[in-house]
């Protein structure tokens, strides 16, 4: 049977949303894995809106859902319409949007809370036994998911891995074309971005998650 696969976005650009590379390169091994996929994001402002050529703040705002449509193609939905029934597996790529609009750990480090509507779906998930992918900086977000105990990776950041630690999380270093796996939660998260050099380098993690996601995902 087709798995079902539901695809987080933050925005749309690395620097403010979700990591552009990252998200094609997990659609496209999804595609190409047969799965059948939804892109959803949460309908709210972003933290703030960066020029990605000179990497400063801009004075405008943009909505989270609005930009992540540019990488969906249009195809993406409410997060608040997302239902853990519907779905066998969880995917959410990085960027700085999955540190600034799917939460605050960008500002609050270990202190940060996740957007309501993401915890809840997320939790849900969990509760429920079916896989997750956490992607670059998403991992940061783990422990507030599962709670203490839960081991993943941003690669090899000592910073974000304290923080991580500090979370009641387990980090665990990881090359950049490999996956580390919680067996007992289904939690597969590799380090992309937060190690890559290229986008070669980051799609060789990105496949082995999606991969092994959907070797987890029970139809």
């Amino acid at each position: 049977m087709t798995k079902k696969v539901a695809v987080i976005l933050s925005g749309c650009g690395v620097y403010d949303g979700a990591e552009i590379h990252e998200s094609v390169l997990t659609l496209l091994r999804l595609n190409q894995r047969g799965a059948q996929v939804q892109c959803f994001a949460p309908n709210i402002d972003q933290m703030h809106v960066i020029n990605h050529l000179t990497g400063e703040e801009m004075p405008e705002t943009r909505n989270v859902l609005v930009e992540s449509a540019r990488i969906a193609r249009g195809e993406v939905k409410d997060l608040a319409d997302a239902d853990v029934d519907h779905f066998d597996a969880l995917v959410v790529p990085g960027g700085f949007g999955a540190a600034k609009n799917l939460s605050n750990f960008a500002t609050q480090g270990a202190a940060c809370t996740v957007n309501p509507q993401l915890l809840a779906l997320a939790e849900a998930f969990a509760e429920a036994g079916k896989p997750v992918g956490l992607i670059c900086i998403s991992p940061a977000l783990a422990a507030k998911i599962y709670g203490p105990g839960v081991t993943c990776t941003i690669g090899t950041d000592e910073e974000t891995a304290k923080a991580i630690d500090k979370m009641g999380g387990t980090h665990e270093p990881c090359p950049v074309n490999d996956i580390v796996e919680d067996t007992a939660r289904k939690l597969v998260s590799t380090p992309a971005y937060m190690s890559a050099k290229s986008i070669g380098e980051a799609a060789e993690g990105i496949n082995k998650l999606v991969d092994r996601v959907l070797e987890l995902a029970t139809p």
